[in-house]
């Protein structure tokens, strides 16, 4: 069955890699690289629901999530100096377009490819990353996570995301840098590919699609 979709990750695909951007943050904040996970774990067992899938869902402002972070930090490392508020602002400074695989959707684009975005996002920073990307030209469909109310890997946000397309997912071709999430869309019946680099993630999809020389569907088959 011919791929007439491709949906792309946001964070890790379209941007530079996210771990080297928490990484720098951490440096930046003098924390050790266990803490903040350490810190989630423990507002997880407080409340009983993980805070990052209670932002990523829209249930958690980024305010309270990011007040109540700072403030476990400083509970369990014994240091007021801890304040991760303008977290967003420092995030994004560090964060970077990836170009080649923009490019290449563009390409997609270009030969008759219909092209979305399935975004785990916080609702507050979505003005910051659409201001990084040409979305609206590249990308005919967005299902961002903070404001549908439910996020990767739940099975509901890939189908919200085919039927907002108006594609079956076997027709539809996934590209992320989370495996569980490229699990979930396999079972689906979505084509996953698990992005580790540009490189290899293009040469991926080239392959799924067909090879070097695009299978190009035609816009009056759909």
């Amino acid at each position: 069955m011919p791929i007439e979709a491709v949906v792309s990750d946001f964070g890790g695909v379209l941007t530079t890699p996210l771990i080297e951007t928490f990484a720098a943050l951490q440096e930046q904040d003098g924390l050790d690289p266990g803490a903040m996970r350490a810190a989630l774990q423990r507002l997880t067992e407080s409340t009983g629901a993980h805070p990052v899938h209670e932002l990523e869902t829209g249930r958690m402002t980024e305010h309270d999530f990011l007040s109540e972070l700072s403030a476990q930090l400083r509970m369990d490392l014994g240091r007021d100096d801890v304040d991760l508020l303008s977290f967003a602002e420092r995030y994004f400074a560090h964060l970077r377009p990836n170009e080649p695989m923009i490019a290449f959707l563009r390409e997609l684009r270009d030969d008759g490819y219909r092209l979305a975005i399935l975004t785990n996002n916080v609702r507050e920073w979505e003005p910051r990353w659409r201001a990084m990307l040409p979305v609206d030209e590249l990308f005919e469909v967005v299902v961002d996570s903070g404001f549908v109310g439910m996020r990767k890997p739940d099975p509901a946000i890939y189908r919200l995301t085919c039927e907002r397309l108006g594609v079956a997912a076997e027709r539809c071709l996934f590209v992320d840098d989370v495996a569980p999430n490229c699990a979930a869309a396999t079972e689906l019946g979505m084509t996953a590919v698990l992005f580790r680099s540009s490189e290899q993630a293009i040469a991926d999809i080239r392959e799924a699609l067909g090879g070097p020389q695009l299978s190009q569907p035609r816009r009056s088959q759909r």
